[in-house]
């Protein structure tokens, strides 16, 4: 029993104040002026944009496959450096985390889908078509996949067991030896699980990213997303199930060549003090172990890489400690020129506002009573899909991140499952469930819930992957079963993650409510009473007005949810359920 509360603790830590203060403001402010900058660019937009012809022969499906696939790799590779970055610094400088948290909780509450056309009509006024659609899709997927992993990286910090920390100072690592020697090994079972997610979400937001117009604008994109909302839209099954049939393969070969051997590298970093039993395994990875030419490329590439990183960050680890940093010169000096530039951007954000304050006067205001209503509806909404997701994804995700033989089966299919783009079967849901009683208001739940229970699932598995051996063999020891083992090994292991799917889960859940909410299918609109659907609503009849409102809503609200219920959960996570 000792064993174990030694490594489930209830750690003692500093409590810092959790809600809005005025660094939320100021960066909400500053979102506010960047949506209204859009605006006035997207109304000079061109009137007129035509996209491409999409063919659903199958024979371009594979060329169809690529490009999308090349738009999910450059967002994902866009948001592993964004969030190691990012969550590092959040992580460990505590000026930078004042001001690096709200700013993580404003982005990750931005609902791209309504900021997207505001983004897309503004970058067509002042960047060339073609780059500026697809920068766009990129920034679209980047959103999808970028928030989830940093939430992930800066827990997996934040968690870090005191063992770990009390080693990189008797060693005198300096900041590299400390994030490439522990900080990134012991978060790396996390960012894995949370990669496949962002993949699967990537898949999901797709084909919003590959097929968006507003009004006579056209901002389709070639790609197996465009794919299958073309054949969605011509009703055409046969080229619905090959599009489907695609992505499959596509998810398939991803888990079986990419993320299956980096599951198997990645069981080496498990904070565990004996051998799992039932490690993970993958053939492609046996494969590439008994390839010369793959170790000649890890050798010579990866490895030398690692030693020319590790000469030119590490000089001053083992031996000095860190680096002495350099006397500040004329420090008033440097006070006073902050203080300018500060000043500089408050008076910009202030004329910003003030504008903006100007365009939503014009707001009628029965537009803002249907705001709050809407506010009221969709809320209602997330609650009831974060409720049914944590019901099924707990359960799933343990047996999963338990038991690598189960793993070896359902790990694929889930994938498969979540990179399904709902968006895609969403008129068939629709039709199936109109004619039931609240069969809209079901259908939009069902939307959001498919779009966001995948954030839970995969850290669950995460949770439950990382749960060190010794713990394990404790609690048979001490015969804990049942609900006794789930409350004083399984949940406890799981709460970091737990918080850190929720967070990203609700702000996806409400980032879905847009398309949840109000659907085109054929010549017929349907909707439900919702913030998404305003935005929805906005978006197509190109009031910028009601648009800047809604999305203004939506950030405010989201924003205040996860500084005043998620964060006191993330407070709780760091400070008594850390595994040391």
């Amino acid at each position: 029993m000792n064993s174990l509360r030694r490594r489930i603790v209830f750690a003692t830590g500093q409590t810092s104040r959790i809600g809005l203060n005025a660094s939320d403001l100021l960066i909400i402010l500053a979102i506010a002026v960047i949506l209204y900058i859009g605006v006035r660019l997207a109304i000079s937009a061109p009137e007129m944009l035509t996209g491409p012809t999409i063919d659903l022969s199958p024979r371009l499906l594979p060329y169809y496959a690529l490009l999308s696939i090349g738009r999910m790799l450059a967002a994902y590779l866009l948001s592993i450096v964004f969030s190691l970055t990012f969550g590092y610094f959040a992580a460990t400088k505590p000026a930078a985390e004042r001001i690096m948290l709200p700013l993580l909780d404003v982005l990750q509450s931005v609902p791209i889908l309504s900021f997207l056309p505001v983004v897309l009509l503004g970058l067509t006024a002042i960047l060339p078509d073609g780059f500026a659609v697809e920068f766009a899709a990129v920034v679209l997927i980047f959103t999808s996949q970028a928030w989830n992993i940093t939430y992930s990286f800066y827990q997996s910090l934040k968690t870090l067991p005191k063992e770990l920390r009390e080693a990189s100072a008797v060693f005198k690592f300096n900041w590299w030896w400390r994030f490439r020697r522990m900080e990134l090994p012991f978060s790396a079972i996390g960012l894995l699980w949370n990669s496949i997610m962002s993949w699967a979400g990537g898949w999901f937001f797709l084909m919003a990213a590959e097929t968006f117009t507003v009004g006579d604008r056209d901002f389709r994109l070639a790609g197996l997303g465009s794919y299958l909302q073309q054949a969605a839209h011509n009703n055409n099954t046969s080229a619905i199930l090959w599009g489907l049939g695609t992505l499959i393969v596509v998810v398939v070969l991803l888990d079986q060549l990419v993320w299956r051997p980096l599951l198997k590298w990645a069981d080496k970093f498990k904070v565990e003090m004996v051998e799992n039993d039932n490690p993970p395994t993958s053939w492609f990875f046996d494969l590439l172990s008994h390839s010369r030419l793959a170790n000649a490329f890890t050798s010579n590439v990866l490895v030398a890489g690692l030693r020319r990183l590790d000469r030119r960050f590490g000089k001053a680890s083992l031996s000095g400690g860190e680096a002495s940093a350099p006397l500040e010169s004329a420090p008033s000096k440097r006070i006073r020129f902050s203080q300018i530039v500060l000043a500089i951007l408050i008076l910009g954000i202030g004329y910003g506002v003030l504008q903006l304050l100007g365009l939503l006067l014009t707001v009628p205001l029965a537009d803002y009573g249907r705001i709050v209503i809407g506010t009221l509806s969709t809320a209602l909404r997330v609650f009831i899909s974060l409720i049914v997701a944590l019901l099924w994804t707990i359960p799933l995700g343990v047996a999963i991140g338990s038991n690598a033989r189960l793993a070896t089966f359902l790990q694929p299919v889930v994938q498969v499952v979540a990179s399904i783009p709902a968006t895609a079967l969403f008129p068939v849901l629709l039709l199936a469930l109109i004619n039931l009683p609240g069969g809209l208001n079901l259908a939009a739940v069902l939307l959001m819930l498919l779009g966001t229970q995948w954030y839970i699932l995969f850290n669950v598995i995460a949770g439950a992957a990382s749960i060190p051996q010794d713990l394990r063999y404790t609690t048979d020891l001490l015969r804990f079963k049942g609900w006794n083992r789930w409350r004083k090994l399984i949940l406890p292991a799981l709460f970091p993650y737990l918080v850190t799917g929720l967070i990203t889960a609700g702000g996806g859940a409400w980032n879905a409510s847009i398309v949840a909410e109000y659907t085109t299918f054929g010549d017929k609109s349907y909707s439900v009473t919702g913030l998404g659907a305003l935005i929805s609503e906005a978006t197509a009849n190109g009031n910028f007005a009601l648009l800047a409102a809604s999305t203004l809503t939506m950030i405010i609200v989201v924003v205040c949810l996860n500084r005043y219920f998620w964060r006191r959960l993330y407070r709780l996570a760091e400070e008594q359920y850390r595994m040391e």
